[in-house]
């Protein structure tokens, strides 16, 4: 053989083997698990706050029904059309996922059967979240009905179809730290919290590069997935509501100009309706704090 091309053979070999190491799926200890007690009453704020039903009930369903969470969503995007799976504690869905598993799914991206999950599952956010959270939410879905209904395959084509090539995309783009930082009192920080952890504001509101990473320009706006206008920047560079403001809308769906939420954002309210009083003044504080962004 050529030397040029043992040459070629051993490089592309060391190559793979690189990228077969750093694309390993990642995991959570269980030792950090160790003790977590799960209170379904406390996972019941915390599942509206992380907008679980927003995804994953059934596509139309309303009031208690969005408890149900058979899946079925479509969630259009450059890379494909994401499908939310079933959730509901059945054998179609997570009933049998341990803490661990959810744990897994949650802050490292990672589904039961050790695969990378796609980040249209919002874990570059849930990432931030404190592992008892976690427990309580795991705890809380328990207690909700079962749904039979089996989860759907993604529609996604060649290249993005090879899930251990999102080893590559958690590489560059998953987050480390939170995105704001600096002097902020407590009120700020539950909201920071919430805002870029729980209710995973920066997915739909932080513009993406041509990966789908974010950019720097955090909360600043961004185009829809799907293609069709626009999702508005929210910090004090676009947003001149005041905290009460924001508060309300979170509330109620009604804007300073007495318009209501529409299209997605108006089933995000649904969620942030059953937060607490706190929990909404915090997130607009927060708002207030975030570093503004120029539309």
């Amino acid at each position: 053989m050529h030397p040029l091309f043992r040459w070629i053979i051993a490089v592309a070999l060391v190559g793979a083997a690189v990228f077969w190491v750093v694309t390993i799926p990642g995991d959570v200890p269980e030792e950090d698990l160790a003790g977590l007690e799960g209170d379904p009453a406390r996972g019941e704020g915390l599942f509206w706050a992380a907008g679980c039903a927003n995804c994953h009930a059934a596509p139309g369903t309303e009031d208690e029904a969005r408890l149900v969470l058979a899946g079925g969503q479509k969630f259009p995007s450059p890379f494909g059309t994401f499908l939310a799976p079933n959730i509901s504690p059945s054998d179609e869905g997570i009933g049998g996922w341990s803490l661990h598993d959810l744990a897994r799914a949650m802050v490292k991206g990672v589904n039961a059967e050790g695969q990378h999950l796609y980040p249209a599952f919002p874990y570059n956010s849930y990432d931030g979240m404190a592992l008892q959270d976690v427990a309580d939410i795991h705890a809380y879905i328990q207690t909700l009905p079962p749904d039979t209904t089996p989860s759907q395959p993604h529609e996604v084509g060649f290249p993005f179809n090879i899930r251990r090539s999102l080893g590559g995309w958690k590489l560059l783009f998953m987050r480390d730290g939170w995105q704001v930082e600096g002097d902020l009192t407590e009120q700020q920080q539950r909201g920071r919290y919430l805002v870029e952890a729980l209710a995973h504001c920066g997915e739909c509101h932080t513009p993406r590069n041509v990966l789908g990473g974010w950019t720097g320009e955090w909360l600043g706006g961004a185009a829809s997935p799907d293609g069709k206008g626009r999702i508005p920047n929210i910090t004090p560079g676009g947003l001149d509501w005041s905290e009460s403001d924001i508060a309300e809308y979170l509330k109620s769906g009604f804007t300073p100009e007495f318009d209501t939420a529409g299209g997605e954002m108006a089933v995000v309210v649904e969620s942030t309706a059953k937060l607490t009083d706190e929990d909404r003044a915090a997130i607009a504080a927060y708002l207030k704090a975030v570093p503004a962004v120029g539309d």
